[in-house]
């Protein structure tokens, strides 16, 4: 599903972000990305949907060489890809439901559909009783949530989270986890950048650390720490 051979990002001020990274992520894995600020996990992300561009190596999604795209190619890619932003990148002047059916609009999906997926997701993200409010009407975490909603409303197959309970407090925190977690048992890929160690060392999933730009260590079942 996901492939990184030897990939390398050196950003122009010559800061390494990445160094030589190679990895496999299987189709409906649930892995975490973890390590210190700086580590390079948002931009291990960003190269997953082509807001970054390797310095050197390749990037594989589904078989399909990913860095070797043409610009016009890259909106095709990013139908199947959903992403959860650290900062949640939501439109302040529409409301939840145009937020989620703002992206079905731009692919000209029939109105009906738009409706009936929009709805579908808001349920899931248990918002569809806000679906007439603002964004600045919501929590923290009804935020986060409407960010996901947005993100899956295509149903894509990956899904990746840029620390995605950063911004809220444990409990939301949880709600937020446990609804990937869910997302990723209906066939969902799904990868979560984070430094939350509570609740990798409680998931026990896949952890993938990287400390100054290198992987670590890849653990199939594993902790924040390498002694969790």
């Amino acid at each position: 599903m996901i492939e990184l051979h030897h990939v390398h990002k050196i950003f122009p001020n010559g800061s390494r972000a990445l160094v030589d990274i190679s990895l496999h992520i299987g189709r409906d894995e649930f892995a975490f990305i973890v390590g210190p600020s700086g580590a390079g996990k948002s931009t291990l992300l960003c190269l997953l949907y082509r807001e970054e561009f390797p310095t050197s190596g390749e990037v594989f999604i589904d078989n399909i060489n990913i860095t070797k795209l043409k610009e016009s190619q890259i909106p095709y890619l990013r139908r199947n890809i959903g992403v959860v932003f650290q900062d949640y990148k939501l439109l302040p002047r529409r409301t939840v439901y145009e937020n989620v059916a703002f992206a079905l609009r731009v692919m000209e999906v029939p109105r009906p559909q738009i409706r009936r997926k929009v709805y579908q997701v808001l349920e899931l993200v248990n918002l569809a009783h806000k679906a007439k409010c603002f964004p600045t009407e919501l929590s923290g975490g009804e935020q986060q949530r409407l960010c996901i909603a947005r993100a899956i409303v295509n149903s894509p197959p990956i899904l990746l989270a840029d620390e995605p309970t950063g911004n809220v407090d444990p409990d939301t925190s949880w709600e937020i986890i446990l609804l990937l977690e869910k997302i990723n048992l209906r066939q969902t890929t799904v990868l979560v950048a984070t430094h939350d160690k509570t609740i990798v060392d409680s998931m026990r999933k896949r952890v993938i650390a990287l400390e100054d730009g290198r992987i670590t260590r890849d653990q199939q079942v594993g902790g924040y720490d390498r002694e969790s």
